[in-house]
């Protein structure tokens, strides 16, 4: 029986999958165009995955060689000479796929023993010629893994080898098509030599025509993959309910989408809402590769992480620059979104892992001590108590904050205040996101669910009866949408003639909406 995958390659017959028959026939088109182009995006976003399914997709019209320098050392990549041996090397391994390519088979035999170094530029081009002169099919070049080799000069001299051939294509016979797979983009990669060198050298990969697919699982795929694993099984659920629901966690990070198949699957969850939140809860305490990664990143960036930190907590509106190394280095992981020109966070769940990550610096806090004391006052029956926590949370915040004197950094942390008295009541067990529409300087909504109930929750700074009646307005907006009855409202107001506490419950069109003043 097939099974959920995270690991290696996606195999059809072996692993559950979601059919991507529309991004290989775009592939297809490129490669028919001739294209050279680069297949970069973050880790585990399935580009191995995909190369294996051109593989698949070309081998009956192309000759298809299909390498990775994963696990080559720098030795591999040294000069020109030694990376066009390396690829050699690892073009007469794939030789014993092809059955009906002697002279190829036999050309690479030849030219391509252990220990083959010495070999200039005109002799590879020359065997490159003699290669696709000699193939039935054109000749289509797949390398996996060129971050391995990214950082060496002699696989940019490489690669201008095989530049120089694409521009002489009408005169001598070359490759139909080369993709690279990696994370960095070798198209604009810049190689810096020995530090005691100050030359940089731009790689010579310009004429890669943009790659510009988008490889995130939409809803409607997870759902087909998801009804096939419903037959297997004998399973009764809505797997377009549950498709969306993953789509809207993961915004169809791949191996997020089958991270959270895969737990569901083996702890036996049940295929619906609280069964996705399960698993989510799941992901966000675990260590993984992709957390741990992107952890580095804001050490490496500190520039990031404040970045981040300002479009999470204070809603600032961040504009994407491609010259800032740091937005270029997170967008090329995959850790943010770019789209209309504003920085965003990828997906959900990266971004409540940030919170968490960013709130647990404030763990010995008085606020988040007050949450962990507080918890066992709120929860009963698995139910939050949500009227009774806005109340203590006042409390705390008179207790520990002066309002008029700390007015300004109040506006600017009161919502990570908040989060912080928050996480300890829910961790572990409920999960929470912030609606990024309303992520802004004045407004936030938190949703939070927890054991299958959701509560609602808006923070907003107080700018006068007129603005809160309109949040009032929009909070019950969001009561209608999720069906919920009664919302939370925290509003933190810096007037000095201002009464604290919980104001009196609201009714609007039979739902009930809850404030508390700070």
């Amino acid at each position: 029986m097939k099974a959920f995958n995270i690991t290696g390659t996606c195999r059809p017959k072996e692993h559950y999958m979601v059919d991507i028959s529309d991004r290989l026939r775009i592939i297809r088109e490129m490669v028919v165009k001739g294209d050279y182009f680069c297949i970069n995006r973050g880790r585990q976003y399935g580009k191995t995955t995909t190369l294996e399914a051109i593989k698949r997709e070309l081998s009956e019209d192309y000759t298809v060689f299909s390498i990775s320098f994963e696990g080559l050392d720098d030795r591999n990549f040294e000069d020109a000479s030694t990376t066009s041996a390396t690829f050699l090397r690892l073009l007469a391994r794939e030789t014993r796929r092809f059955k009906d390519e002697e002279k190829v088979v036999s050309l690479l035999e030849e030219v391509a023993p252990r220990g083959m170094t010495n070999i200039c530029e005109l002799d590879f081009e020359d065997i490159v010629i003699e290669l696709c002169s000699s193939a039935t099919k054109p000749i289509v070049i797949l390398i996996d893994e060129v971050d391995q080799a990214g950082n060496n000069p002699g696989f940019i001299k490489f690669l201008g080898v095989l530049r120089n051939m694409y521009l002489k294509r009408e005169d001598y016979p070359t490759f139909q098509s080369v993709i690279l797979a990696g994370v960095y983009d070798i198209k604009n990669l810049k190689l810096k030599m020995r530090p005691e060198d100050q030359h940089q050298y731009n790689s010579p990969w310009n004429i890669a025509v943009p790659f510009d697919v988008d490889m995130s699982l939409k809803a409607e795929g997870i759902a087909e993959m998801l009804a096939e694993y419903k037959s297997d099984h004998a399973l009764d659920f809505d797997e377009k309910a549950v498709a969306q629901l993953i789509r809207d966690y993961t915004s169809g990070y791949p191996v997020l989408v089958s991270r959270i198949c895969m737990i569901i699957d083996a702890e036996k969850y049940s295929w619906d809402k609280e069964g996705v939140q399960k698993a989510v809860n799941a992901i966000l305490m675990e260590r993984n590769t992709l957390f741990d990664n992107m952890i580095k990143k804001l050490d490496d960036y500190p520039e990031l992480e404040t970045t981040l930190k300002r479009i999470l907590f204070s809603g600032s509106r961040e504009t994407y620059n491609p010259d800032e190394k740091y937005l270029q280095i997170a967008a090329m992981f995959n850790y943010i979104s770019t789209a209309n020109g504003q920085v965003t966070v990828a997906c959900r769940i990266m971004e409540t892992r940030l919170y968490n990550y960013f709130l647990a610096k404030n763990k010995a806090s008085a606020m988040s001590m007050h949450g962990q004391v507080d918890k066992s006052h709120f929860i009963i029956d698995g139910y939050i108590n949500m009227q009774h926590l806005l109340e203590r949370f006042v409390v705390h915040m008179n207790e520990t904050y002066n309002m008029d004197k700390e007015h300004r950094f109040l506006e600017d942390n009161g919502r990570e205040i908040f989060l912080t008295y928050l996480r300890p009541i829910i961790n572990g067990v409920g999960n929470y996101y912030i609606e990024p529409q309303t992520r802004d300087h004045e407004r936030m909504d938190i949703i939070v669910d927890y054991l299958g109930t959701r509560y609602v929750i808006e923070l907003k700074i107080w700018r006068g009866n007129a603005y809160n009646e309109r949040g009032e307005e929009q909070l019950k907006g969001y009561l209608e949408r999720f069906d919920l009855q009664t919302g939370y409202l925290v509003s933190f107001c810096f007037n000095q003639k201002k009464q604290s506490g919980l104001l009196p419950p609201i009714k609007i069109n039979g739902r009930t909406l809850i404030e508390a003043i700070v």
